[in-house]
C-alpha cells in the first residue's frame, strides 16, 4: 500500500505543479504562532513541551482519518488519503524546479528572482555575492532531505502520519525563523524560540540526513563521500551537525572541478544544477530501496 502511494503522490507532484500552493499551508500559521509565543514565554523545559503538543495537535487530524479509513472499502480511502498527505508535505516547492529558476535568473541578470530563489534555497542569508552562491549547491543537498527524503522516511516508517509529523515540524521550524526575521517588535518569538523549533525538527531529521548521505556517495563518488563524512564534524546544535553532513559529503560525491577559464556565473550554475542532478538520482536509490524494502514486507 505504500509503495503505491508513493508512487502515485511522486506521480502526481509531476503532473499537477500548479496545485504547489497547496501546500504552503498557511491556515497552519495561527497554530504555530499560538505554541511558539507560549514557547517563548516558558523556561527551559516547558517550551518544547508545548512545541510537542503544538505538533501533536497539526498531527491529530491525520491521526483520526489514518485509523477511521484504514481497513475501510478495501484500504482505498486510506489509500486517497496517503496520497493526498504525501503530495502536501513533499516541497513544498519543487527543488528542481527551484535550482532551475535561480540558474536562470542568474544567468540573466535578475538580481531580484535571483534572491527571492536563493533564499528559499538558503532560507537565510543569501546576498546575491560570490559566496552566497557558492553555497546554493550544498544547500541544495539539504533541502532534498528536508522537502523529499525525510518525508519519504517517516511515511515508510509511520504512513502518512509519519509524513505530516515531519511536515508540520518543518513549518513550525520555518515559522520561527520567519517569526525571528521579522522587525517587529511586538513579536513573542525569541531567537531562543527558533532555536527549540530546529532542535525537534533535527531529532526528526536526523536518520534520514543519514541515510540521504548514503544515497549521495552512492550516487556520487563513493570514495570522496566516505572520506567526507569519516571528516569530524564541527561542534555545534544537531540541526547543524545534520546540515553540515549533508552538504560535505553531497559536495565530495559531486566531485564537480571548476574549469581553469570558467566564469563565476557559468561555475555556479554548473554546479548547483549538478547538485540537483546528484539529489534527484539519490532519490531514485531511495524508491528502489522502498520498492525492494515491500518485496520483503518491511515497508508495506
Amino acid at each position: 500500500m505504500k509503495i503505491i502511494a508513493l508512487f502515485l503522490a511522486m506521480g502526481l507532484e509531476r503532473l499537477a505543479t500548479h496545485l504547489f500552493h497547496w501546500r504552503e499551508l498557511r491556515w497552519r500559521d495561527p497554530l504555530f504562532d499560538l505554541g511558539l509565543t507560549h514557547s517563548a514565554r516558558l523556561g527551559r523545559v516547558w517550551p518544547y513541551l508545548w512545541l510537542v503538543l503544538t505538533l501533536a495537535a497539526a498531527v491529530a487530524p491525520v491521526v483520526i482519518l489514518r485509523f477511521t479509513l484504514e481497513d475501510a472499502l478495501l484500504g482505498l480511502p486510506y489509500l486517497a488519503i496517503s496520497v493526498v498527505v504525501l503530495f502536501l508535505c513533499l516541497g513544498p516547492q519543487d527543488i528542481g524546479e527551484e535550482v532551475d529558476r535561480w540558474c536562470r535568473a542568474l544567468s540573466d541578470g535578475d538580481e531580484e528572482n535571483e534572491r527571492i530563489y536563493g533564499h528559499a534555497l538558503l532560507e537565510s542569508g543569501f546576498t546575491g555575492v560570490g559566496t552566497s552562491r557558492g553555497d546554493v549547491p550544498g544547500a541544495v543537498f539539504v533541502q532534498a532531505n528536508n522537502r523529499i527524503f525525510a518525508v519519504i522516511f517517516w511515511f515508510v516508517l509511520l504512513g502518512p502520519i509519519g509524513a505530516w509529523l515531519f511536515r508540520v515540524s518543518d513549518l513550525a521550524r520555518r515559522r520561527a525563523l520567519f517569526q525571528a526575521e521579522r522587525d517587529n517588535t511586538e513579536s513573542a518569538v525569541a531567537p531562543d524560540c527558533e532555536r527549540r523549533a530546529n532542535d525537534v525538527h533535527a531529532v526528526l531529521a536526523w536518520l534520514p540526513a543519514r541515510i540521504a548521505a548514503v544515497g549521495y556517495t552512492l550516487a556520487g563518488n563513493y570514495d570522496a563521500g566516505r572520506e567526507a563524512w569519516a571528516a569530524r564534524s564541527p561542534d555545534g546544535s544537531l540541526e547543524a551537525r545534520n546540515d553540515h553532513l549533508l552538504r560535505e559529503v553531497g559536495l565530495a560525491a559531486l566531485s564537480l572541478s571548476r574549469e581553469a577559464d570558467e566564469a563565476d556565473t557559468a561555475w555556479f550554475i554548473r554546479a548547483a544544477r549538478a547538485a540537483k542532478n546528484l539529489a534527484l538520482r539519490t532519490l531514485w536509490f531511495w524508491l528502489v530501496g522502498v520498492a525492494v524494502l515491500t518485496l520483503f514486507g518491511v515497508a508495506v
